[in-house]
Parts: C-alpha cells; sequence; structure tokens
C-alpha cells in the first residue's frame, strides 16, 4: 500500500499593483475542501487602484481561508493554505519519514505557473540539519521573491531505525533564473495578462526581461512596437452605455438618524485618490485657465453621427468624444504640453505617446483609466476606445494597467450639471482638462444676439514645464476645433 506525500503550502496576497501595500478581499471563490488547479482564481481583491481576480499559482486541496470577504490585508500576508501533492507515491509505512524530509529540505517541483514574486530564486536553497521529530512551529520549505511558503511538521514522527533507513534527499544546487520551457505558460502578474489579452498578444512569444524569466509590462509594449502593431484598448465594444456617469456612493443602504454620525474607513480607491491629490496639490504648482466656447456645431455633429452610425455600431456617441479628439488634435500642435518632471534627474521628459485618461465616477470610487496612444487613434477607432474605457470602468473591472501612464486628463463634471472647476492634475501629468456642462446661453453670433449651445473648459497645467502661452494656446486651439467640429474630419 502506497499514500503521496502531501505539503500545505500558504498563498499570499500578491502585490497586484506594483507597488500598493494592502488589498481589499472581495469574494473568496472557493471553499476548504475545494480542489484546486494551477491557474485557477481563488478569490477577487479590490486595490488601491481596481477590483482584479487572483490565480493561484499550484494545484492541490483547500485547507483553510484566513481571511473573510470585506477584510483589508497586507501585501505578503498569507489568505489561503493549500494540501498539495509532494510528487511520487512511497510506502504507507515509509510515508510519516518522507513527510518530515519533505518539511525538512528545499523540494520544488517542477517550476508550475506561479504570479511574480512566488518563484525559486536563485541561489536560495539551503539544505536545512534536521531536527527531532517532536512538534514545532512550521518549516521554511520554499522562499524566494516577496513569497515564502511553510510546512507544517507532522505532531509526531516514528523514528527511523536502521532496520528501514531513509537516505537523506540530495543537497539542491542552485539554478539560474527559471525560463519558461516549451509548453509551459509564462510568468507574468495578473496586470500584464490583462494588458497583453487586450492587445491580442501571446505571452508565449514575448521575449521576457524580468526577474525569474517574468514578463513585464514593458516586454509587452516593447513586442507591440517590434510588430508594429498600434496599442489600442481592443476590449469588444458592448452596447451603447447610459449618459449619466454613476455617482460615487458614500453609504451604501444605510439609514441613519439625524442623531448620529457615520463613520466611513478610508480605504482602496478613495485612499489611493486622497493621497495622490495631496501629493499633486503640494507639488506641482497649479495654474487653470477658462474659456467659454460656443458648441452649437459640435452638438449637431454628435447628433448627426448619432442618427448615421458611421462611427460603428454599439459605439457611444457623446460630447466627450469630440472634445477629446479636440484636445489630441491641440496637442499634437503643441506637443510640449505632453510632459513630465523628472525630478530626481531634474528634467522634462516630453512624451512621445499621448496616453489620455478619462477620469470616470465608479461605485468604487473615481478612477483615470487611460486610453493608450490615443493620440495616433482616428475618431471611429477613438470612439470604440472611448465606449469600451467607461463601460470597463463602471463594471469595476478596470486593471491597473489601464491606469498607468496617462500623460493628459480629461475630466467631465458637466454630467453633474456643473460649468467648471479647478482641476487638480492626475500625479506625473503637465495638464488636465475640466469639461463643463452644454447650456444654452444669450451669445453674439453673426452681429446678433441668439441663443446658443455654449460650455466652460478649464485647463490646469503644471507651471514648472507649461508657461501662460503654452497653456492658453492648448486651450484656445481646443475651443477652436469645437466652434468648428469639422476641422475634425480632416484629421482623421
Amino acid at each position: 500500500m502506497s499514500t503521496a506525500v502531501e505539503n500545505v503550502r500558504q498563498f499570499k496576497m500578491p502585490d497586484v499593483g506594483e507597488g500598493l501595500t494592502e488589498a481589499e478581499i472581495l469574494k473568496w471563490f472557493v471553499q476548504p475542501g475545494d480542489t484546486v488547479a494551477d491557474g485557477q482564481v481563488v478569490c477577487e481583491v479590490e486595490t488601491a487602484k481596481a477590483a482584479v481576480e487572483l490565480p493561484i499559482p499550484f494545484d492541490g486541496v483547500v485547507q483553510e481561508l484566513f481571511f473573510g470577504e470585506g477584510t483589508t490585508v497586507d501585501v505578503g500576508t498569507a489568505i489561503i493554505s493549500v494540501a498539495v501533492a509532494g510528487g511520487a507515491a512511497v510506502p504507507a509505512e515509509a510515508a510519516a519519514p518522507a513527510a518530515a524530509s519533505a518539511a525538512e529540505e528545499e523540494t520544488e517541483p517542477e517550476r508550475r505557473e506561479v504570479l511574480v514574486g512566488y518563484g525559486p530564486r536563485s541561489g536560495s536553497s539551503k539544505r536545512r540539519a534536521r531536527k527531532p521529530a517532536a512538534a514545532a512551529a512550521p518549516t521554511v520549505v520554499q522562499a524566494g521573491g516577496e513569497g515564502t511558503y511553510y510546512a507544517p511538521k507532522p505532531a509526531a514522527v516514528a523514528p527511523v531505525t536502521p532496520a528501514a533507513p531513509v537516505a537523506p534527499a540530495a543537497p539542491v544546487t542552485p539554478t539560474a533564473p527559471a525560463v519558461p520551457a516549451s509548453g509551459e505558460r509564462p510568468l507574468a502578474k495578473p496586470p500584464v495578462r490583462k494588458l497583453a489579452k487586450d492587445l491580442g498578444i501571446d505571452l508565449a512569444a514575448v521575449t521576457p526581461t524580468g526577474p525569474q524569466g517574468t514578463v513585464t509590462r514593458e516586454d509587452v509594449h516593447a513586442h507591440v512596437t517590434a510588430a508594429t502593431a498600434p496599442v489600442a484598448v481592443a476590449a469588444p465594444v458592448a452596447a451603447p452605455a447610459a449618459p449619466a456617469a454613476e455617482p460615487v456612493a458614500v453609504v451604501s443602504g444605510a439609514v441613519v438618524s439625524g442623531a448620529e454620525d457615520v463613520r466611513i474607513p478610508i480605504k482602496g480607491v478613495r485612499k489611493a485618490t486622497a493621497a495622490a491629490m495631496v501629493s499633486s496639490a503640494f507639488t506641482a504648482p497649479h495654474v487653470t485657465e477658462w474659456v467659454q466656447v460656443d458648441v452649437t456645431r459640435t452638438m449637431k455633429l454628435v447628433r448627426s453621427l448619432k442618427e448615421s452610425g458611421e462611427l460603428g455600431a454599439g459605439v457611444r456617441v457623446s460630447p466627450l468624444l469630440l472634445v477629446a479628439k479636440a484636445l489630441l488634435i491641440a496637442i499634437r500642435r503643441n506637443p510640449e504640453i505632453n510632459a513630465s518632471w523628472d525630478e530626481a534627474n531634474q528634467e522634462i521628459i516630453h512624451k512621445r505617446r499621448i496616453n489620455l485618461g478619462i477620469a470616470a465616477a465608479t461605485p468604487r470610487g473615481l478612477i483615470v483609466p487611460n486610453i493608450k496612444d490615443a493620440g495616433s487613434m482616428a475618431l471611429p477607432e477613438l470612439a470604440g476606445a472611448l465606449t469600451s474605457l467607461i463601460e470597463v470602468a463602471r463594471e469595476g473591472k478596470t486593471s491597473p494597467a489601464a491606469m498607468q501612464g496617462g500623460t493628459v486628463t480629461i475630466t467631465n463634471v458637466g454630467v453633474f450639471g456643473v460649468d467648471s472647476g479647478t482641476p487638480i492634475l492626475n500625479p506625473g501629468e503637465a495638464s488636465i482638462l475640466a469639461f463643463g456642462q452644454v447650456r444654452e446661453l444669450p451669445w453674439v453670433h453673426k452681429g446678433r444676439v441668439v441663443p446658443r449651445l455654449v460650455t466652460t473648459l478649464a485647463l490646469s497645467f503644471d507651471h514648472r514645464m507649461v508657461d501662460g502661452e503654452l497653456g492658453s494656446k492648448v486651450l484656445a486651439d481646443t475651443a477652436a476645433v469645437l466652434e468648428q467640429p469639422k476641422r475634425l474630419i480632416s484629421w482623421q
């Protein structure tokens, strides 16, 4: 009779947002006793940037869930334990000694796909001295990157007699960082997998440069550039979304009497937004300029595009689309505003690509996903990307990768009935445009005062990089295109 040796491995909360320190467990998809497979999603967590599904990097049977839903857990903390098979079967009478040996030695099986930080580290494997068989604290059996796995020792282990000796395992030889072999799935964080999926890229075809053969976000972009494929949001476009943005819920379903105060924990998206806005407001010297614009012709063009369907089936056509296109044209005419400030090197970095961020109010808070390389898109392509971005954000499925690398942002405060404001810069960007409500006002048109559709645009910019002349040119060019929107057609 034989039995398989089992070890209990712990899966720790990974850093799924590149630098985040904590995440909230939103939902568990498994329970103790369930069998899980390598790559299977076991839970959904919310970071300061987005909701992310976590796949487990090994096979086994769930032993324990260490935290309940709604709990905020620090990165690096174990959240689930899984009993994993140790490999080959051994005689039943030798199973206990073999288990003890497995607990004392480094016994990592052939590499499976794991999250970054949970693979073997080169040169970290060392043989540990054998200890008495009495119950003790868990022994480290695999350490590497951000994660350390533990295997509890058996409560009682029969001593090895001379009649049935158990040969000690050979010392584990340090190996070079793991590189995926043929047929294996490549190492990559969930946001990188999502980015590759959105761009239609096979990760197996990407050359990894990260630790232990990990595919990074930069590797994916480099692969796209080498293949001369446009970087664009390629998610399927669904039915048109409602024009009004969903307001941020402050107290969900709570009925509070007038005498009671309500305390809301500062965490997740709200915590990240607060930190970013404080940093931006007290780091970059903000300047804001306003201009009122007659957008009567723009609103006529919006109606015409909706009725004709020429931008594609299911594509959402809104005034925001044409404002975005007008701003992109203005930036192409004044590319110096598409920049960032490098404090460490005391340099201003002019960005080649315009990654257009759209501030979106979602049930989880304000987020700013961006459309990669929006400046190179024709109007129909921009419309499809904007539709996809808004729908994914409202579903709460925006990935951390989609919110990184922005170069300029638009915030549409007009949907809330607001004329304009003084928007705070998204950290790392040089400018942000506020688009106010469109309303009918008396306006001088062709020498007569007549009712026209008017909006207010407000451009905030970082005065370290953008002086008044450059900021004024960008704002005036944006307004000029919206006043004569047929100029958009020549820039498709």
